[in-house]
């Protein structure tokens, strides 16, 4: 069907030779010579583009562009002015016109604004295609080579903007081929880690990255300077959760330092975080603080003591600092906080958790509801985003910009969708979570895991002298072989954490200054 264009001009007449030009390129044009006409034309007619003088007898363009916008908010108007004052070029800014040409206008000037507002979503399809072919050899090459852990960094990043690319505009077949080489990806780096993990720890690799156990000391105790510092925790966020909610925050802030650590293993919230805030990893909290530390077959909570941890790690440092500290697991709790934000303005570091990231994929795995609104990535990205948009830590984080306050924004471990069951036998006290196991006895298939049989080597808690730990790989999650089919298929495609992926283990922390 041709493209339909309503154009109103009271000088409509002195444009027949653009119009004829138009038409012979294809489109359907309708005319009208003054604002009434074409605000009702536009309410009782389907266009697909309307062409609107600005300076018009009667009803003025900016006033037809109101009724026009009530009536077919989705339609682009480009609006077209003899004048370049800046007051009229705000207030037809300000009622969402899609462009604006300044009079005298020529046929190619009419023809490209209509191209760039009509055709632009396929030409910006087009090119993101043909960038990501280029990226995907790229990618593909740099998979092949002995990558550190800053080609690791990079090559994760170029996968987060690639999928963040094209799930703007596809046809899906290049979003199939990312699915494909994000799989490849995260058996190289799942290989990756598991030759590589112990020497980290042991200090027996030059090439080890920053980690959960110091990342406080190296990238958080600089930055408590001169100003209160507002670090904030979500929990279970993961690094294209965080670069879908970066914009909200622009009107506020600039980003002056963006980058990536690895969480410790298990990607699990007990050891992960506690790391985090203890500066220790969790065999040595164990053994310094051990009424901090709960193992995963003992009762109780298992995150309860980061406010002491934390303290504890501040005050090894030799670090004075007044400190607050706040978890939110609810709403009317995060509103709380928001409304007296101002009541941390005095204290040189202010801590808030925030849980409900976690919460969500906890959710999507036990409510229908969540699941078919976090079906996938795309989706559970986008739940994510407008979470934060409504949500009262944005209030925070907005209210903390008009004190001027510093924030950084981190998390302790990433999440990743499952789908590939793998049966793993234990005993009665084993582990119940899918994406790594602690126990004695533990039956595996030892190429499907990263087995750890000496959890002193990785500083993990041990329960009993044969305790060992295994870790699931890429997209895979442990189900017994009891009642096997139906927690296979109860958990499959769930979002699951505490095993090796490229989403569990390397995560976000974010240094934003307001503006």
């Amino acid at each position: 069907m041709p493209t339909k264009i309503l154009w109103a001009d009271d000088e409509i007449e002195l444009l027949k030779p653009h119009v004829l030009f138009l038409r012979e390129k294809g489109f359907e044009v309708t005319t009208v010579n003054n604002g009434s006409d074409a605000a009702d034309l536009a309410a009782e007619s389907s266009f697909d583009i309307i062409f609107l003088d600005e300076n018009m007898p009667g009803l003025s363009g900016l006033e037809a562009l109101g009724l026009i916008k009530s009536a077919k908010p989705s339609v682009p108007v480009i609006m077209i002015t003899k004048s370049e004052e800046e007051t009229i070029m705000e207030d037809a800014i300000g009622s969402k016109i899609s462009d604006y040409l300044i009079k005298p206008v020529n046929p190619n000037q009419i023809l490209l604004s209509i191209k760039k507002n009509l055709d632009n979503r396929k030409l910006i399809n087009e090119r993101t295609t043909s960038k990501y072919q280029q990226a995907f050899r790229d990618i593909g090459m740099a998979l092949n080579d002995r990558l550190d852990v800053e080609d690791w960094k990079d090559v994760y990043r170029k996968l987060v903007f690639w999928e963040l690319e094209l799930e703007s505009g596809s046809d899906g077949v290049m979003e199939e081929i990312l699915t494909m080489q994000k799989t490849d990806a995260n058996a190289y780096f799942s290989k990756y880690l598991s030759e590589n993990y112990i020497d980290w720890l042991n200090g027996n690799s030059d090439d080890a990255p920053l980690m959960s156990h110091n990342v406080f000391k190296e990238k958080i105790l600089p930055e408590i300077k001169d100003q209160p510092l507002y670090l904030i925790v979500i929990d279970n966020l993961r690094y294209d959760q965080w670069r879908v909610i970066a914009p909200a925050l622009d009107e506020h802030y600039h980003i002056a330092e963006e980058d990536i650590y690895f969480s410790i293993l298990p990607t699990a919230t007990q050891y992960a975080r506690n790391a985090f805030f203890s500066g220790l990893m969790p065999s040595e909290i164990q053994k310094i603080h051990p009424k901090l530390w709960k193992n995963d077959d003992e009762e109780g909570g298992k995150n309860m003591h980061e406010e002491e941890l934390l303290n504890a790690q501040l005050k090894r440092a030799g670090k004075d600092f007044k400190v607050s500290y706040n978890k939110i697991t609810r709403l009317d709790a995060g509103k709380k906080l928001a409304d007296n934000i101002s009541n941390l303005a005095n204290n040189d570091l202010n801590v808030i958790v925030y849980n409900f990231v976690d919460m969500l994929s906890h959710a999507r795995t036990d409510m229908e509801v969540i699941k078919e609104l976090a079906d996938n990535d795309s989706a559970f990205r986008s739940l994510t985003q407008s979470w934060f948009e409504h949500s009262p830590l944005k209030d925070i984080l907005e209210n903390v910009a008009a004190s001027g306050g510093k924030v950084m924004i981190t998390t302790d471990h990433g999440t990743v969708q499952v789908t590939d069951p793998i049966k793993v036998v234990g005993d009665r006290n084993t582990s119940t979570n899918l994406r790594y196991k602690q126990g004695k006895n533990l039956n595996y298939d030892p190429k499907e895991v990263f087995a750890v049989t000496k959890p002193e080597d990785a500083f993990l808690p041990k329960s009993n002298v044969s305790t060992s730990y295994i870790f699931a790989k890429e997209k895979q999650y442990y189900v017994y072989p009891n009642n096997y089919n139906h927690f296979m298929n109860f958990y499959k495609n769930t979002f699951q954490h505490g095993g090796i992926s490229l989403e569990e283990v390397l995560i976000p922390i974010a240094t934003l200054k307001a503006k």
